[in-house]
């Protein structure tokens, strides 16, 4: 008889409810494959350290050219990505503005944030100071929005694709200072992605980028993790605990 496994799985795409514990045939690796046994996962990618920084990082970096001195806002500062984008932007010698709700004020401000915005409270957009870099790590504000909180030769960054920004893209890629840009992270060879994850540890042991947890939810737990991120109110990564960890939720 093979060997089983718990997994979650599902047959179609609804709601939560869809994902199901079952047990599964155990895969055997074959000899140009290892098996990897997972101790913890995130509700989003593999390691809670991975999701936000690998989307933050080819944006912050690659795409507005980050420099040290420079103004950057960061539009849902206490997310998985955003979280990440504080931590790099300081790490290149930006001056921080994390927008955020006022429950995670002190997060943002303890990842290095130099200033911090309550959305509920103030309009980011209207405060009349100006960015070079507005990174909105949330999708929830737009370029014609943020346009006048852009400095001169200023950049726009979202996370969430829709025909809207990439007509942006393309426009702005010909005509005026400011730019809107978007990056699809997830498309990029994986070359690019090791040498990221091997930059990504480098800080990690320096103590310049901390994972964020907002909540563990054991493996059988998975529908009321995901209804969890749902709600938008996360901080950080939400993690599942597979094999040979804590089986409490925290």
């Amino acid at each position: 008889m093979n060997a089983t496994m718990k997994a979650i799985v599902y047959t179609n795409y609804r709601s939560p409810e869809v994902l199901q514990l079952k047990d599964v045939e155990k895969p055997v690796a074959a000899d140009n494959e290892i098996l990897i046994k997972v101790y913890a996962t995130t509700v989003e990618a593999a390691v809670s350290i991975h999701p936000g920084a690998f989307t933050a990082l080819p944006n912050l970096r690659d795409a507005a050219n980050i420099q040290r001195g420079q103004k950057v806002l960061i539009n849902g500062a206490s997310g998985s990505i955003g979280t990440s984008a504080v931590q790099l932007a300081k790490y290149f010698g930006a001056e921080v503005t994390g927008v955020c709700s006022a429950a995670n004020i002190d997060l943002v401000k303890a990842l290095g944030a130099d200033k911090v915005i309550d959305y509920q409270k103030e309009d980011f957009t209207k405060t009349g100071e100006t960015y070079d870099v507005i990174f909105d790590a949330i999708g929830k504000s737009s370029f014609s929005r943020c346009k006048g909180a852009l400095k001169p030769g200023g950049i726009y960054l979202t996370t969430v694709v829709s025909p809207t920004i990439l007509l942006q893209m393309l426009w702005t890629s010909k005509f005026g200072s400011k730019k809107a840009k978007i990056v699809f992270a997830g498309l990029r060879s994986a070359s690019e992605k090791n040498s990221d994850l091997a930059f990504f540890l480098e800080l990690v042991k320096a103590g310049k980028l901390k994972p964020v947890i907002d909540q563990c939810y054991p493996l059988e737990k998975m529908v009321e993790a995901h209804r969890h991120m749902d709600t938008g109110r996360k901080k950080g990564n939400v993690v599942i605990t597979v094999a040979g960890a804590a089986n409490k939720n925290r």
